[in-house]
């Protein structure tokens, strides 16, 4: 693949197309418009600065990154693409939308990828034009430091899309994890029930945030607590893929917190609007309760 696409210039999109910029691949990027797209790269300037002044790339590096990603402002463009990856919000009807709309330009050769974290791939590849070409490309938050990507193909993926795929991965640098279609695939279907699981044990008020982050941190070893993890991600994400998880399987152990419906009903997501379970409105994060 020399060709790469990538829709959706958020914190997911743009970590995916610097990544593959990082190896040399030239990358398009789109938004809902092209000033959304160009910021989206003037993000990954501000990202590769910093590695810069921290020693880890040379400014010439940096550069040659950011000649290789291209702001476009729609899909037409992608029609030369060999690989579409759709990395927008966590709604099955936009990315339903975006299916639709780039399906129109898809070559007959292309691999149309989506960046779900929980949506059935199956179910997606019918809003695709070929569903022998669609998969599911799953990225970790963030990509260009997460060795991680989990390759989930649908029921009528074929198996050369998989392979195709599989080797775009790990020419990224990325150990690759092949899961079955099935809701939350491996990662989240084990992680969210956790994190969901901690804001019960917040909202019954057995212990606080402070306490139930530092009980996971050391009691199981994890680099960070799941409240502060929930934050990271984004409560409204969060709520997206445990409403997945549940609406999919209809299995009562996947029943969103009701604490964490009324946070994101709050506005209060996590580090990206400044407050959820932590304020992080002042130097270092502090507990909110």
């Amino acid at each position: 693949m020399r060709k790469i696409a990538v829709i959706g210039a958020g914190q997911m999109g743009s970590g995916i197309a610097q990544t593959v910029a990082q190896h040399g691949l030239h990358v398009m990027v789109s938004d809902i418009d092209l000033a959304h797209a160009e910021a989206g790269k003037a993000g990954i300037e501000k990202a590769l600065t910093k590695l810069v002044g921290r020693g880890k790339i040379e400014a010439d590096e940096a550069e040659a990154v950011l000649s290789r990603i291209t702001p476009v402002a729609d899909y037409a463009p992608m029609a030369d693409a060999d690989l579409i990856i759709e990395a927008a919000t966590e709604r099955e009807e936009i990315k339903q939308s975006i299916f639709e709309s780039v399906g129109k330009v898809l070559s007959e050769s292309a691999i149309m990828a989506s960046n779900t974290s929980s949506i059935p791939i199956t179910r997606m590849a019918n809003y695709s034009p070929d569903a022998e070409r669609f998969i599911g490309l799953h990225f970790f938050n963030p990509v260009p430091v997460m060795g991680l990507i989990e390759v989930i193909p649908g029921l009528a993926t074929a198996q050369d899309t998989t392979e195709r795929t599989t080797a775009f991965a790990e020419m990224l640098g990325k150990q690759v994890v092949l899961s079955q279609d099935e809701p939350g695939f491996v990662v989240n279907r084990i992680l969210l029930p956790m994190i969901n699981e901690a804001v019960f044990v917040l909202g019954q008020s057995t212990a606080g945030i402070v306490d139930i982050d530092k009980g996971c941190r050391l009691g199981l070893n994890h680099p960070m607590g799941p409240l502060e993890l929930a934050d990271f991600v984004g409560l409204d994400t969060c709520l997206d893929i445990i409403n997945v998880l549940y609406r999919t399987t209809r299995d009562t152990k996947y029943r969103p917190a009701p604490l964490l419906v009324k946070y994101v009903e709050a506005g209060w997501l996590g580090r990206k609007t400044g407050r959820g379970f932590y304020d992080y409105s002042g130097d270092a994060p502090v507990a909110t309760r």
